[in-house]
């Protein structure tokens, strides 16, 4: 039960760091304050990354590469989905989500509260 709680809690910390930065870049990029919305993006976009990238995983020698890189596209298209002003706000929702994450993370592991990713938020 522990292990379970233990996971779930994980789970869910994650997930709303993961939605933090997503909501940053949306309200940066796209000027929408909605962090309900954006911990649903997060959600469906680690979902379909999460797909995307377990597909191509099963292709010998270049699977973990064309899962990353098409996982990646799959991530940035759910933001362009929700989010508007097309492709180019996207992958700046994006960019600055990994920047917010990465700091948010490196302050947590800093005060030794965090030490693991951010779900929502690929390769964080």
């Amino acid at each position: 039960m522990v292990g379970f709680l233990n996971y779930l809690i994980g789970f869910v910390v994650s997930l709303l760091i993961g939605a933090f930065g997503i909501y940053v870049g949306a309200r940066v990029i796209a000027d929408r304050d909605d962090y309900e919305y954006a911990i649903l993006t997060a959600l469906v976009g680690a979902v379909v990354w999460w797909l995307v990238a377990g597909l191509f995983s099963i292709l010998p020698l270049v699977g973990g590469l064309l899962g990353s890189v098409f996982g990646l596209l799959a991530w940035v298209y759910v933001i362009n989905a929700r989010y508007p002003g097309g492709w180019g706000s996207a992958i700046g929702i994006a960019l600055v989500a990994y920047v917010t994450v990465w700091v948010v993370l490196v302050v947590l592991s800093m005060l030794d509260i965090l030490a693991s990713g951010a779900l929502g938020v690929p390769g964080l």
